[in-house]
């Protein structure tokens, strides 16, 4: 068996202490996986302001109301006008409550890219009325 001088002995080992050190701060900046990017960009995929149409094809309800919508990760909310609550999934299904005074409504359907589109049905100025919507991202 070989013995060292104690100075090589110790110079030949020390940067072992560090390999942990080293092993963490790889992790630190190592590119995300590609599962927890998936979820990010998800997340965020239908982000922005939303111009909601509605019409009217049941009831006695003026059609092609506008309200804007929005949408960040996966919350739908007012981006001016009336009150508006709801959720987008990371497949692009939404579904959305609105009030506006008296008037309320609840839709579902589907975003994807910059449009959408679905169905919504409701009790607007006292009539019962549905109908479909069509969404354009801004």
């Amino acid at each position: 068996m070989t013995q060292f001088p104690r100075s090589i002995a110790h110079t030949r080992w020390r940067p072992l202490r560090w390999l942990p050190i080293l092993a963490a701060f790889a992790a630190m900046v190592a590119p995300p996986s590609a599962d927890a990017a998936t979820r990010r960009r998800a997340a965020g995929a239908y982000d922005g302001t939303w111009n909601v149409v509605f019409a009217t094809t049941r009831g006695n309800c003026s059609s092609g109301y506008s309200v804007p919508f929005a949408v960040i990760g996966s919350r739908v909310s007012s981006a001016g006008g009336g009150r508006v609550s709801g959720s987008v999934n990371r497949a692009g299904a939404v579904a959305v409550r609105v009030s506006v005074g008296a008037s309320r409504a609840s839709g579902g359907g589907r975003l994807a890219g910059t449009s959408g589109a679905g169905s919504w049905r409701g009790i607007i100025t006292g009539d019962r009325c549905s109908g479909t919507w069509q969404a354009t991202r801004s």
